[in-house]
């Protein structure tokens, strides 16, 4: 072996213990699999050996496929499937029947909760996505990479960076850059309900520029900004002026994300290096961290990540009901949990990604363990754990198709306390006359999300 040789091994060697993870180059074989036997985003194609998780034909594309042509966006999104029934039901009392498809967090809800169960229905592959993100993922699997560290991505735009995962940092980093459309603007309400089901909802108004997902972008124009951020609180009168200004970055290792917030009692807008890891979720009454805020975001380096495999089991899908219009915020908020009637699972694959504090860092989550939906890289569940190493609190993402895009994304999220009996709710719309406007948000320029709009939008 040749002197050169000699030191690209020892620096190759030297890149994989600083990121603890090891990257080979993704093998033509292997990406020759995208869009065949696997689907453009990784995902086995085909069901499974009993059929009960059937094969993924495409999904659901547009309105006029979801069954609704005239559906325009901003709307409440109507439910295709809302004809069909419960298989079964698990409980506390039949959980032992179901528990090799069950988490650890949901046999824990379970357990806690008499009045909790999961109903189970018909698995249906619904995800879809644009056909330009399955263009550049399978441009790009041969050359993404993992940044020094494992604290970014390199060489990746667009499209899902490592679809067939090698680690479970690729596998994360899959979901922080998984497409949830370009732009938009959306009306969400957020509820920390008490264990007796008292809430406050708090109002946002959020508008976002999702760069990294542009077509046409490229890594260079980027600017290592991979998401533009807002978020406006309306309600309640206490809260309500407040503005978040985020821009994301995709190299972490270069720049962690910058945020600022406008202060409407001050009347001035000053950095917020908070808004991350463990720092908790504005009006969240502790119930949420900030890395929790779209089931997991931001850097990655307080951790150490372990890809454990890929597992079946019951998670929230296509949660129209929760999406809808003809139900109320009291009808879906009750004490403990939401309500079980108007939540669906289905069996589908996931990937299982368990993460733990690396030795020498802070947070005030020991580990978690994760489960990434597998055709759209959506993380649906997550495991916490305190540290006396006690599972803590659970997290559910129900997720529904906004076929008006289309892509898969959540419609409410939940994050369940075991200790306290409480939980915060976020993503609630039903009661808005708008939900999430992918049109109205083509109108969205970098300008929107400068600091001199942060001020202008600054207004009590």
């Amino acid at each position: 072996m040749s002197g050169i040789a000699v030191r690209h091994l020892a620096c190759t060697l030297a890149l994989a213990i600083a990121c603890n993870v090891v990257r080979a180059e993704l093998p033509p074989d292997q990406v020759a699999r995208l869009g065949k036997d696997l689907t453009p985003l990784g995902a086995e194609k085909a069901g499974n050996a009993d059929g009960s998780i059937p094969a993924w034909e495409g999904g659901i594309k547009s309105p006029a496929e979801a069954g609704f042509p005239d559906f325009k966006s901003g709307g409440h999104h109507p439910d295709p499937f809302a004809s069909d029934k419960p298989l079964f039901t698990i409980s506390k009392e039949n959980v032992d029947q179901y528990a090799d498809k069950l988490t650890e967090g949901q046999k824990a809800l379970l357990a806690t909760y008499p009045t909790y169960r999961v109903n189970v229905y018909g698995t249906r592959r619904s995800a879809a996505f644009p056909q330009y993100i399955y263009d550049k993922t399978i441009e790009i699997a041969p050359k993404a990479s993992l940044a020094e560290g494992g604290n970014g991505v390199l060489d990746a735009i667009n499209g899902i960076p490592f679809p067939i995962p090698q680690n479970g940092l690729e596998a994360i980093w899959n979901h922080i850059l998984r497409f949830r459309a370009v732009h938009a603007y959306r009306n969400i309400g957020q509820a920390a309900v008490t264990r007796g089901g008292d809430y406050t909802i708090v109002k946002f108004v959020d508008q976002f520029l999702a760069t990294y997902s542009q077509p046409g972008m490229t890594v260079d124009k980027l600017q290592n900004v991979i998401i533009n951020f807002k978020q406006d609180i309306v309600e309640p009168a206490r809260l309500a002026g407040e503005v978040l200004l985020v821009h994301e970055t995709l190299d972490q290792a270069l720049e962690h994300r910058r945020a600022w917030v406008y202060n409407p009692g001050q009347r001035r807008v000053r950095r917020a290096p908070n808004v991350a890891f463990d720092n908790p979720r504005t009006g969240s009454d502790g119930l949420m961290t900030s890395d929790q805020f779209d089931m997991y975001n931001g850097s990655p380096e307080r951790y150490d990540w372990e890809l454990v495999g890929k597992r079946e089991i019951y998670i929230p899908y296509n949660a129209y009901m929760l999406h809808s219009d003809s139900v109320k915020y009291a009808d879906i908020l009750k004490p403990l949990h939401i309500n079980p009637d108007l939540a669906r699972y289905e069996l589908h694959r996931v990937w299982v990604v368990d993460a733990k504090l690396k030795a020498g860092t802070r947070h005030l989550y020991k580990r978690r363990t994760f489960y990434l939906d597998e055709d759209s890289w959506q993380v649906v569940e997550v495991d916490i754990y305190d540290n006396r190493d006690q599972l803590w609190r659970v997290s559910e993402g129900h997720v529904i198709n906004y076929y008006d895009v289309p892509d898969l994304w959540t419609a409410v999220e939940c994050h369940y306390d075991l200790q306290s009996g409480r939980y915060l709710a976020i993503g609630l719309n039903n009661e808005e006359p708008k939900t999430y406007d992918f049109e109205a948000g083509a109108k969205l320029t970098l300008d929107d999300f400068s600091i001199g709009s942060l001020r202008q939008e600054g207004t009590r």
